[in-house]
């Protein structure tokens, strides 16, 4: 029952809750640099209503999955103009982005001095400057996790800067943000937060307090994932998509993940893949390996419980055995259009470098089971 807990100083959730933003920044700094996504007009309202309410603001949009060079001229920009706070507002990239930016406005040094597996993995010694997250979509969870994950090219992988100095002093998670989300960032995002309920939930380092976030989680995705996607309009389920992916934040940040994540790392730092789309085309495989794994090497292991505890959420099925979690999953991906890997120019023949980098992953720590490589390659061939 020995756990360390850690999150965002303050959580604010519903419908509205953005509105906090400008007393909140007022309060924290005297200017901020705004880290936005690919669609930085999005955020104009919040902009103009910081410039109003006695916020100067330096805009910088995040096209894509954030970079190591990205965060670099990030946080140079924030130091010429002299930002001492950062605000957020996006998805799981511009947040990761803006985490990483406000705490290397903080510590002296390049962010490979501190950047896990490809950097020196020094740790950071001061807190971020103050960092308020504002998600857009319903998926990651980062604005609670006390990660950002980083591209890094020139060694085709990613990794993370991590430290509890990093958690953001505030998360405002707003549904009415993600009411205009297309149906394919829907599906992406939601499971991905889907898996990130599911991997803490069966981890090896699960506790008590996790299993209340997951449990939760589980139940409220499985209702809202496909309403979300087939009627963006459906507030309830984009309330309960929003929820599902704060508490999965909260329980990844705590209690790990898993082989999706492990995958997902050289997955996305060698290929032009969305972080979500490859957890839920990896999802129905690993936990399909997983369950054989442990049934036939520790079939005593209380994670093949958990397994059976997730299908019945999943299912709404009390008598569902745990594998009936997988179809589940395939059925669910199937609707709502999932591409396979091999759609993003992965190959068999990629599957040999990327099955090793991924056993190295940090994620991969925290799996139900140790996979043995002919276990891994399994799951990555099958989702191609």
């Amino acid at each position: 029952m020995n756990f360390d807990f850690g999150t965002a100083g303050r959580i604010l959730f519903g419908e509205g809750s953005s509105r906090a933003a400008v007393p909140a920044a007022r309060a924290m700094g005297s200017r901020a640099l705004l880290v936005t996504g690919r669609s930085s007009e999005r955020a104009q309202g919040l902009r103009a209503s910081l410039e109003s309410g006695g916020v100067p603001t330096i805009a910088f949009s995040v096209e894509s999955e954030p970079t190591v060079d990205l965060v670099r001229c990030g946080t140079a920009l924030a130091r010429q103009k002299g930002a001492d706070l950062v605000i957020a507002a996006g998805g799981g990239s511009a947040i990761d982005a803006g985490k990483a930016i406000a705490a290397l406005l903080a510590n002296p040094g390049d962010v490979l001095d501190y950047l896990e597996v490809v950097g020196r993995g020094q740790t950071l010694k001061e807190p971020s400057v103050p960092f308020i997250a504002l998600p857009t979509t319903a998926g990651t969870g980062t604005e609670v996790t006390r990660n950002a994950v980083l591209a890094s090219p020139e060694h085709g992988v990613k990794a993370s800067l991590r430290s509890a100095h990093m958690l953001p002093r505030m998360a405002i998670i707003d549904p009415e943000l993600t009411y205009e989300l297309p149906p394919a960032v829907t599906a992406s995002t939601g499971l991905d937060a889907l898996t990130q309920l599911i991997e803490p939930y069966v981890s090896s380092r699960a506790n008590a307090m996790t299993d209340m976030f997951c449990v939760e989680g589980m139940r409220r995705a499985a209702g809202a994932l496909v309403r979300a996607y087939e009627n963006g309009a459906d507030r309830e389920a984009r309330r309960d998509m929003c929820l599902a992916s704060l508490l999965g934040g909260l329980s990844l940040a705590n209690a790990g993940l898993g082989a999706v994540h492990g995958f997902a790392a050289p997955v996305g730092g060698e290929f032009p893949a969305p972080h979500g789309a490859v957890c839920a085309a990896l999802l129905p495989h690993v936990i399909e390996t997983n369950l054989r794994a442990l049934r036939s090497r520790v079939p005593q292991s209380p994670a093949i419980a958990r397994y059976e505890t997730v299908a019945r959420i999943l299912t709404g099925d009390l008598q569902a055995a745990a594998e009936d979690a997988v179809g589940w999953v395939r059925i669910v991906c199937a609707r709502l259009k999932i591409p396979p890997l091999g759609s993003y120019g992965i190959t068999e023949a990629d599957v040999p470098d990327l099955v090793e980098k991924a056993a190295r992953a940090s994620s991969m720590k925290a799996n139900p089971i140790v996979l043995e490589t002919g276990e891994l390659t399994g799951i990555l061939t099958a989702a191609l």
